[in-house]
């Protein structure tokens, strides 16, 4: 195998794997020696030791990896804090919203207000780091609450959730009957009475 290709081959499994791989086992998957695998490294380190060059190749005992230049780490760390931007569906937009407004709230709840699942919106608002669990509700099946994040606040801008815009009236009213709905529905599921409240537990 030429040079350039073998150095290609070994650039791409070491990118590709993110981790250490072994001499030995670099040969064995592009079937040249051991002795052509070092001769294409030295190569690949000139290419890299230049200025121009953002990765280096780190030896570990008879291993290789692909990493980082050290010097560059800063700028790693702002890509890390830098601050996400959320691209959400209107189903993923109003489960959010119920969750901000009714927070703590359990999937059942969500979905009784919205009348469909809500499973797909929650795993992405947990992804984008938008509401976390708060604990569960002291229940049979004891169901996740979730409530909104930090995150959430400093995406949309508010300090607190007493900052939140209030909703109009028309929407409060139909807001508090819907809630009103699936809670009597929730409470007749679980077999909840006045006398046995239902209570959050975390």
């Amino acid at each position: 195998m030429e040079t350039e290709k073998l150095q290609a081959v070994i650039e791409a499994i070491l990118f590709t794997l993110g981790k250490q791989v072994e001499i030995k086992k670099l040969a064995e998957v592009a079937e040249v020696s051991e002795e052509e695998i070092l001769n294409a490294v030295e190569k690949m380190e000139e290419r890299y030791n230049n200025d121009y060059s953002g990765v280096m190749l780190l030896h570990i005992n008879d291993s290789l990896q692909l990493c980082t230049k050290t010097e560059l780490y800063d700028y790693l760390v702002k890509v890390a804090h830098a601050k996400k931007n959320f691209s959400l569906s209107d189903s993923a937009l109003e489960t959010l919203s119920i969750i901000a407004y009714k927070q703590p709230v359990t999937r059942l709840q969500i979905e009784h207000i919205r009348g469909v699942s809500c499973a797909h919106s929650i795993d992405k608002l947990l992804e984008y780091e938008l509401i976390q669990e708060l604990g569960r509700l002291n229940a049979p099946g004891r169901p996740l609450l979730f409530g909104t994040t930090d995150e959430f606040l400093r995406s949309f801008g508010v300090k607190s959730l007493e900052d939140l815009p209030e909703l109009n009236e028309d929407r409060m009213e139909n807001f508090r009957a819907e809630a009103e709905i699936e809670a009597r529905k929730e409470m007749e599921e679980l077999g909840d009475t006045p006398d046995n409240p239902i209570s959050v537990g975390i």
